[in-house]
């Protein structure tokens, strides 16, 4: 049989058909052939929906699909088994669903598990008939898919939160379980990394008049996702344990032991998978799920706030600009790889042993040109490999012409990404880093090409996956080899001599009319007729009468006719036959194959990661980044805001950055606009960047901070007046200096500044600006330089500066200025420093020094000898004379 590559030659915007193509013997030795037209294809936007779906996948944990499953194989049946299983079990499920904030008052009551109407509730986008599709990786994340359930213990348990999630296009059930305190910051910030498509409830969290807290705080967080609430009794921890022993891979058994004891988590499980088999048409397959539990040991905690003020993956002003952090790093190539960024920067690594594997990866792409460039072109090959995994281990509990063409499709997606291993294993075979060493020995795998040799056996090895409608439903109907089906092969002569037949028709036509008519196709028209002409060269400027569904766009003519419609209709008829013995094929295949695909999990991993790491050499071969260290000291030289470099017309004005045990506390002031919140911003998104714990709200930060966290403060208590702003501001720096902490505490109140007095470890820095005046000379403005210098700032009095430039009266200026003098006076009196706390400080900065001297020196001994002369040096200097504020280190 001639190579369906021969069939179709195909591009980006058109595809066509050149000559009759060749033939093979067929059945009593008769040729197959292939369509003989010339097309000339104008692609519409349809290609990447001309497999959707009829209804949706989902799960179904009851442990007799298993056992219809094992039947169906030794009776040698279809890959999907018994359906009628599908229907045991038809307890009543009482749903109550609120989509935005509709309230309680939207209740549907489902009579069985298979119940397809839900009256009042949102409806949910069928997923199970969708193949999966070469999307970019930066609309990865356009359409919510995943369903949380959220279950708090009661009494003196409250508070214990579990959690179990599921991505409707990625077979992984995600199990978390936690202490939570009374703002509930860590259930919000998890959620929000989740971005559910709905999230269930018990009805108890939601009783009239007894709403939990946790409940009316998700509905406040989550305006826009659906909410659902089921009976407290389908959260039981047992039924969950047995769903997962059920539905969990063998390669992932292991988190058997992790949550035998998450009673909570459990229960979210149980209710989670038996209402995705209430709302989904589809089960999961047993032992075909990938189930893990995941903790916060190895994470920082980001809080859902901060991630929103510091713009981590959606821009405040315009959700749809890529202005955030994800926009700058991400250069991904695959969903998966989008996915796994955007789940590192919401939720970063604090494991240096682990970043410090990833970063020798990245090392060795900057290095290794060819090796950076191979493997990029390898990985973006790739398709949605967890998409496809997804749809490959749901068994649809109706087959339809849709599911039919679905599995089709994601075999031949199958066979693509398997002929994608060994170039992948190419490109890493000489890599130096441990992680490409250890993805290559994963690589080698043998069940990779167990499964690709079962494939081709049976799909034609020039049967590929290709962009474009036509050409894909050429690839499906010519998938399986000849001679294995004797209808399947006369049902494809047939479809061939149909579209012949169309492509002669619309030759005759053409010629009947002299007009430059040809044949187009679009997965929602089918067949049609295009013609580019103008209108003053048709007879009367109209179209013949017999053409029908006259579309025009400019010059170029749509349209089509009885005839052709007819014709269409034969097309399909034949292409449903076509498709439901392939179908049959395709399953008992599948059933051939299905205990080796969960090796498909690991590739997934696999690739992610390596697009991942990519997408961060990428992003350094753009800006000047440097690899971190990580000691116990947080040094940055020369540090700019990423994402305002990005948008930036010239380079930012970078400034250091300088904490340690010993001035672990710095207080940044300066006037309005100087550049304090952006320098902030800035050395929250570098610490993203390279994975620390990060805490930017202050009550979230005195819940739940702790000696190894990274503390932002920009202007606590501006909402107040002076004295509560004040009071409220030193209680939370002491109560802040006893944490041990790096703190960056930016603030207006001049008066903090003080501190330090008290505190030797407490640093004052300031951004600089400039007094400029006006070319006339009677006017003074402020130029800024976003230069950051020791000390506190000498602009005490902004507001004043202010009024002057406004219309109040002069005499009113003048009472102020002296009134804020003599105020000042008073204050700066009671904060003087005596020379013996100067001696003090100097000896506590010194100590440090010394300590961080001995803990990650890396002088030689003369090196050090003078490093440690400059220190006694400093010191004596400090003890004896008083420290200015303008003193720069």
């Amino acid at each position: 049989m001639a190579g369906v590559g021969e069939r179709a030659a195909v591009s980006a915007t058109s595809e066509s058909y050149t000559g009759r193509g060749s033939s093979t013997p067929g059945v009593g030795g008769r040729a197959e052939q292939t369509p003989r037209y010339t097309l000339g294809l104008l692609q519409t936007p349809h290609s990447s929906k001309s497999t959707g779906g009829s209804s949706s996948g989902g799960a179904r944990p009851a442990g007799s699909s298993g056992e219809g499953l094992a039947a169906a194989r030794a009776a040698g049946k279809s890959y999907f088994g018994d359906k009628s299983s599908c229907v045991e079990n038809a307890n009543t499920l009482n749903l109550t669903s609120s989509s935005s904030m509709r309230g309680l008052n939207s209740t549907c009551i489902g009579k069985t598990p298979l119940s397809s109407g839900r009256s009042g509730c949102r409806s949910h986008t069928p997923l199970m008939g969708y193949s999966v599709t070469s999307s970019s990786a930066v609309s990865a994340h356009t359409v919510a898919s995943v369903i949380v359930a959220v279950v708090e213990g009661r009494g003196l348990a409250r508070g214990e939160v579990g959690m179990a999630s599921i991505d409707l296009k990625n077979p992984e059930i995600i199990l978390s379980q936690f202490a939570d305190n009374t703002t509930y910051a860590k259930v919000i910030t998890k959620l929000k990394i989740l971005t559910p498509l709905e999230i269930i409830m018990s009805n108890t969290a939601c009783d009239a008049g007894n709403t939990t807290k946790l409940f009316s705080l998700i509905m406040e967080h989550f305006k826009n996702v659906t909410f659902t609430t089921v009976q407290r009794k389908y959260f039981n921890e047992t039924k969950g344990l047995e769903y997962i022993e059920q539905l969990c891979a063998s390669e992932f058994s292991t988190i058997f032991m992790e949550v035998q004891s998450k009673y909570y988590c459990l229960a979210a499980a149980a209710a989670l998978l038996k209402y995705v088999e209430f709302i989904q048409n589809a089960v999961y397959a047993p032992k075909s799920l990938k189930v893990r539990f995941q903790g916060s040991e190895k994470t920082a905690m980001i809080d859902s706030s901060s991630a929103q003020n510091l713009e981590l993956v959606i821009n405040n002003r315009d959700s749809r600009n890529g202005h955030t952090l994800l926009g700058v790093l991400n250069y991904t190539k695959t969903p998966g790889g989008s996915r796994r960024l955007r789940s590192n920067i919401l939720e970063p690594l604090v494991d240096a042993e682990t970043i410090n594997t990833r970063l020798d990866c990245v090392q060795e792409l900057l290095q290794d040109e060819e090796l950076f460039f191979g493997l990029q072109a390898v990985i973006s090959k790739f398709l949605d490999t967890e998409q496809l995994l997804s749809v490959l281990v749901q068994i649809p509990k109706q087959d339809t012409v849709k599911t039919a063409e679905s599995k089709i499709t994601n075999l031949i997606y199958l066979k693509h990404t398997l002929e994608l291993v060994e170039p992948l294993k190419a490109a890493i075979r000489s890599c130096n880093a441990q992680l490409l060493k250890a993805y290559y020995n994963s690589l080698e795998d043998t069940r990779f090409g167990i499964i690709l040799e079962k494939i081709t056996t049976v799909i034609n090895d020039d049967t590929r996956y290709t962009k474009g409608c036509l050409s894909m439903r050429t690839q499906k109907c010519y998938a399986v080899k000849p001679n294995i089906n004797e209808f399947l092969d006369i049902a494809r002569r047939t479809y061939t001599e149909i579209v012949d037949d169309i492509a002669g028709m619309i030759a005759q036509l053409a010629e009947k009319y002299s007009l430059p008519m040809k044949t187009s196709f679009s997965s929602a028209r089918g067949f049609f007729i295009q013609m580019n002409a103008d209108c003053s060269t048709l007879p009367n400027g109209q179209l013949p009468s017999e053409f029908t569904k006259i579309t025009k766009m400019k010059n170029t003519y749509s349209f089509t006719s009885a005839d052709l419609i007819k014709m269409n209709e034969r097309c399909q008829e034949s292409l449903r036959e076509i498709y439901h013995m392939t179908y049959l094929i395709v399953c008992k295949l599948l059933n051939e194959i299905y205990e080796h695909i969960h090796c498909l999990y690991k590739l997934s991993d696999i690739v992610s990661m390596l697009d991942m790491l990519l997408s961060f050499a990428h992003a350094c071969t753009l800006s000047d980044y440097v690899r971190p260290e990580f000691t116990d000291t947080l040094a940055i030289k020369q540090g700019w805001h990423p994402i305002l470099e990005k948008i930036a017309m010239e380079k930012p004005v970078s400034n250091n950055t300088y904490l340690t045990e010993g001035n672990n506390f710095v207080i940044i002031t300066g006037p309005n606009m100087s550049g304090k919140s952006t320098y902030l911003k800035q050395i929250a998104l570098c610490q993203i960047m390279i994975f620390l714990k990060i805490l930017h709200y202050i009550t979230y930060i005195l819940q739940n901070a702790n000696d190894k966290s990274l503390i932002i403060i920009d202007e606590l208590g501006r909402g107040t007046s002076a004295e509560e702003g004040i009071g409220i501001c030193y209680a939370a720096c002491e109560y802040l200096l006893n944490l041990k902490a790096f703190t960056l505490f930016a603030t207006h109140f001049l008066e903090l500044c003080h501190i330090d007095a008290l505190y030797p470890n407490v640093e004052n820095y300031h951004f600089e600006v400039q007094h400029v005046r006006s070319s006339a000379g009677n006017k003074e403005k402020i130029a800024y330089t976003y230069t950051l210098s020791k000390g506190y700032t000498e602009e005490k009095n902004y507001g004043l500066k202010a009024a002057e430039v406004s219309s109040l009266p002069s005499s009113i200026i003048l009472d102020a200025k002296e009134i804020t003098n003599h105020i000042a006076k008073q204050i700066l009196h009671g904060h003087k420093s005596t020379p013996e706390m100067m001696k003090q400080r100097a000896a506590y900065q010194l100590a440090m020094r010394l300590v961080q001297t001995a803990r990650n020196s890396r002088l030689d001994p003369d090196s050090l000898r003078v490093y440690l002369k400059a220190l006694k040096r400093k010191y004596e200097t400090s003890c004896s004379t008083p420290v200015k504020n303008d003193e720069h280190e």
